[in-house]
């Protein structure tokens, strides 16, 4: 074995020389590795790097321009991933950020997926996981949201009574101090009819003196109470700006940073309150899903800051197109969809009409560059469907008729197509 070693080192310098190569470790490896593989001779070197090179995802090796030759190729990939010390700090850090603030209490899966993660911290590299995360922060702020909400209305509730209870003693003790007025009033007035009546007059004295003390007193238990009012509304204006801000908060969190629509949440949100209507009265709507065609490729010619702007002037144009009453959100990257409601179907061949009119005859404009945009898009009617949730399903059925058939094309409920 030392032998054919030797011999292939040999040979191995012998070609790096004939090729005018430099015999660095690297080509040393790469042309060394070769040769044994056409001698069928195993080393422990080569099938070092034949195992490294499986445990690779495809997205780094998809970084390499080349094939991988050599242990060297893959160095600087190697190099890139996160230390495991840190993926462990990091796992810590995302148990305790999933976890409510306020709220005391944590569900039972929330419990499970932190145990899960804790375990085996290189499982938030995976998508499914990153998904989970996503959902678990979301229940965080709702269930934040709600606490806060909560308590918020509580205090405004708890102001509001002290407001009315002190309303009640102002206007009690004003009733009183006219009263004490009064009663001195007619202390003064009385007349005594000759000096033997000294004791009489000792008396009136002492009983103005002291209706005059108590008017003061209340005076400023009146004026007191007066000042704490005034704090109290201050401090319910307070809370009711609280209020407006937490509502605004929650609105916020409905709405996609980027784009403008409704989140995939909020969306569903919608429908449930849209199918709602149509149980109770009756009143129908269509889904229209939407995708940009060839949007992956506009990611790759242009970079992904070309691809937001794409996704947020997309977004805008159908938002602006769509009635205030109807729904516009995204649904997943760059596929949107939108509730409508209408009263003949006419309506709808206008509206998503419109839309394509306006996309088809406009560039969408990035820096400098002029982009011609297209989409396909389904559209499906409630009424020719058991539940919400199987009319979305056609209208991306819809969808993928679209997309199959050439993209750049709506298709509707009854075949239709435009």
């Amino acid at each position: 074995m030392l032998n054919t070693i030797a011999q292939i080192s040999k040979q191995t310098i012998q070609n790096l020389i004939q090729n005018n190569i430099s015999p660095t470790p690297k080509e040393y490896s790469y042309e060394f590795c070769k040769i044994a593989k056409q001698k069928n001779i195993d080393t422990a070197e080569c099938e070092y790097f034949d195992d490294m090179l499986q445990l690779l995802e495809k997205s780094e090796l998809q970084d390499i321009q080349n094939n991988p030759q050599n242990i060297y190729d893959i160095i600087d990939i190697l190099l890139k991933r996160v230390p495991k010390k840190n993926v462990e700090a990091v796992s810590r850090i995302l148990n305790d950020s999933l976890k409510p603030s306020i709220s005391l209490s944590i569900g039972d899966d929330l419990k499970s997926f932190c145990l899960k993660i804790g375990d085996n911290p290189s499982l938030i590299f995976e998508q499914s996981i990153q998904k989970e995360m996503e959902q678990f922060i979301a229940q965080r702020f709702e269930v934040d949201r709600k606490i806060v909400a909560r308590k918020t209305a509580d205090i405004a509730r708890l102001i509001s009574l002290m407001n009315k209870y002190l309303s009640d003693a102002i206007q009690s003790n004003t009733g009183g101090s006219n009263n004490i007025q009064t009663i001195k009033k007619e202390l003064e007035a009385i007349q005594a009819a000759n000096s033997t009546k000294d004791d009489l007059q000792k008396l009136q004295t002492k009983l103005v003196q002291a209706a005059i003390k108590i008017e003061n007193e209340m005076s400023t238990v009146n004026e007191n109470l007066k000042s704490g009012q005034s704090e109290v509304q201050i401090l319910e204006q307070k809370v009711k700006k609280l209020e407006e801000e937490l509502k605004a908060t929650k609105l916020q969190n409905k709405i996609d940073y980027l784009t403008g629509a409704l989140t995939r949440t909020a969306y569903e949100d919608a429908l449930r309150s849209t199918e709602d209507l149509y149980i109770r009265h009756g009143q129908d709507y269509a889904i229209v899903f939407f995708d940009i065609d060839y949007f992956k490729k506009v990611n790759d010619t242009y970079g992904h800051e070309a691809g937001d702007v794409i996704l947020k002037t997309f977004a805008s144009l159908i938002i602006k197109l769509t009635r205030e009453s109807d729904v516009v959100g995204r649904y997943g990257g760059e596929e949107f969809v939108s509730i409508v409601h209408y009263t003949n179907s006419s309506e709808l061949y206008k509206y998503v009409s419109r839309i394509k009119s306006v996309i088809a005859n406009n560039k969408f404009l990035y820096k400098d560059i002029k982009l011609p945009i297209t989409f396909s898009a389904g559209v499906e009617l409630r009424s020719n469907n058991s539940s919400a949730q199987q009319t979305l399903l056609n209208a991306d059925k819809l969808l993928y008729e679209a997309k199959n058939s050439g993209r750049n094309k709506i298709v509707f409920w009854d075949k239709k197509e435009l």
